[in-house]
Formats: C-alpha cells, structure tokens, sequence
C-alpha cells in the first residue's frame, strides 16, 4: 500500500515545495501588481475588451445612420411632394392671373396713350377676328351704345390699327390699315413727304403718290398726315422696309407697327378730330437757332 501512495501521489517534500513555489509566485504578483491589483486586472479586462467594444460601437453608429438616413429620405421625398403640390397649384394660379394681368397691362397702357393725346378717346374690346380672309378685320364689343359712328380711327399704342367700317347696335367691325380696300393719309417724318398708304395685307402697306425726288430711308418713321380726317397728323403708322424707284413715283413698302395679329383693347378717336393735337415735329438733325447777341 505505501508503494501504490508513493507511485501515484506526491510525497510529503513535493507538497511542500509546491507551496514553496506558490509562496514565492504570490508574493512576487504582490510585488508586481502591489497594493491594489484590482486596478491591473481592470486596464487588461480593457485593453482586451476594446476591440470588441470598438466593434459595437461601430455597429451601433450605423444602424443609427442607416435609421436617420431612411427617415432623412422619407422626409425628402414628402417634402418633395409638397414643394411639387404647391408648384402645381401656383401655375395653376399664375394660369387663371394671367389673363387679367395681361388686361391690366393693357389698360395701363392705354391710360398712357390717353394721357398723350388730349381727345377724348373711347374704349373697345376685340372679340372675334377674321383677318385671316382677303377682306377680314376685327369684331369690337362696342356699337351705337357706345355712340360708334363709321369712319372713327382706331389706335393702339404701337400705333394705327385702321377705321371702323361698319358699326350696329352692340358691335363693331374694324377694317385693319393693312387691307387691300384700306387707305390712310400719311407722312414721311424725316422728308415731310405726303401719300396716301394702301395695304397690301399681312401688316405691310404701300405708300403712294410719292414723287421720285424725295430722298426717303428704309427705316424711316410714317406717321399719319391728318389730312383724311380719320386720324390726327402725328400718330406712328409704322417704318419704311423697302423703297425702289417707279416710273412716276417711289415704290415705298411700310411694315405697319400696330401688331394687327394680336390685339385685344383699342382706342378710338372722335369722328372727325382735329388736324393737329401735338406739336409738330422737329427733324432730329434741324438745330435751334442762336439769336443774336448769344455766345
């Protein structure tokens, strides 16, 4: 039995050596972690555990970012179908405004040429054109209502629109300056030139019976003459685009400066109005002159 102890366990001196080693193992660790070791075995726990921790860390932040970027978006694409709503509803806004700014744009503009021409002019809207046939014209909504009378001017404030041709209770057709049956008493501004303009239809017009001796300019104003008693001298008939040389008389085409085309409110003169409401106009290169005893 004491050889069976002896083979398979220690003996009195291995157990005590044994402690021995411990001793000195403790004793040692005491003296390496000293009073407090604890604190070591905390800040290697630490340093162990941080990249792990780090790991966390990092997987939290993006599932948090991926959690805010998809609220993000939602809240993008919601805003987006606001901002879209509301830009839908402005057009829709600036749609139905658009016709009465235009109106309002229009009346201020004729308040101006009212203020410019000291007559006392009446106002008409266009309902209806016909322009496009050979012999059409402009539908106005006003007639004998408004006290219309054949033969009135008709003006916008680019410029002469042509005169009332034939006038009814409640309406009236306006034949354009630019018809084939259309005359207009003009005058060239630069030459003081006289003629009588005929249209040749599409807002062009031609002035005849003006001599070959007249030096006349493409470019040139052609303002009214006064002398049909439709119009008063000095309103913008249009500006000269070609001249050629005819056997009698110059071949002077006019582009009318009134848009015929695109008319909605006109003035209308008083028949037969006053051969002169402006002052006549002074050639750009005519000087004053000094008098005498002036430096």
């Amino acid at each position: 039995m004491a050889l069976r102890a002896a083979r398979w366990g220690w003996s009195r001196a291995g157990w005590q050596r044994l402690a021995l080693v411990l001793l000195w193992l403790g004793h040692g660790a005491w003296v390496i972690l000293g009073s407090k070791p604890g604190r070591h075995w905390t800040n290697v726990a630490d340093v162990v555990s941080r990249p792990s921790q780090g790991l966390a860390s990092r997987w939290a932040a993006w599932r948090t970012a991926r959690r805010d970027a998809g609220r993000t978006l939602a809240e993008t694409r919601a805003e987006n179908v606001r901002l879209s709503a509301e830009l839908a509803q402005l057009k829709t806004q600036a749609a139905q405004e658009a016709p009465r700014l235009a109106e309002a744009d229009e009346a201020v503009r004729l308040l101006g040429l009212k203020r410019q021409i000291p007559l006392e002019l009446k106002s008409a809207r266009v309902i209806f054109s016909t322009r496009p046939a050979t012999f059409g014209g402009l539908i106005l909504d006003r007639g004998l209502d408004l006290g219309l009378l054949p033969d009135q001017g008709v003006i916008v404030p680019e410029g002469i629109v042509g005169r009332l041709w034939s006038v009814n209770a409640t309406q009236s057709k306006v034949l354009p300056a630019d018809a084939p049956n259309a005359s207009v008493g003009v005058m060239l501004m630069r030459s003081r030139a006289t003629g009588v303009l005929q249209g040749l239809g599409s807002g062009r017009a031609l002035i005849r019976y003006v001599s070959n001796q007249e030096v006349v300019q493409v470019g040139e104003a052609v303002l009214t003459s006064g002398l049909d008693r439709v119009f008063s001298r000095g309103l913008l008939v249009g500006y000269v685009a070609e001249v050629a040389q005819g056997d009698l008389e110059l071949r002077v085409i006019v582009n009318l400066a009134a848009p015929l085309d695109r008319v909605n409110t006109v003035l209308l003169l008083p028949p037969q109005p006053p051969l002169e409401v402006q002052p006549p106009f002074v050639p750009v290169d005519q000087k004053p002159q000094k008098k005498k005893g002036t430096p």
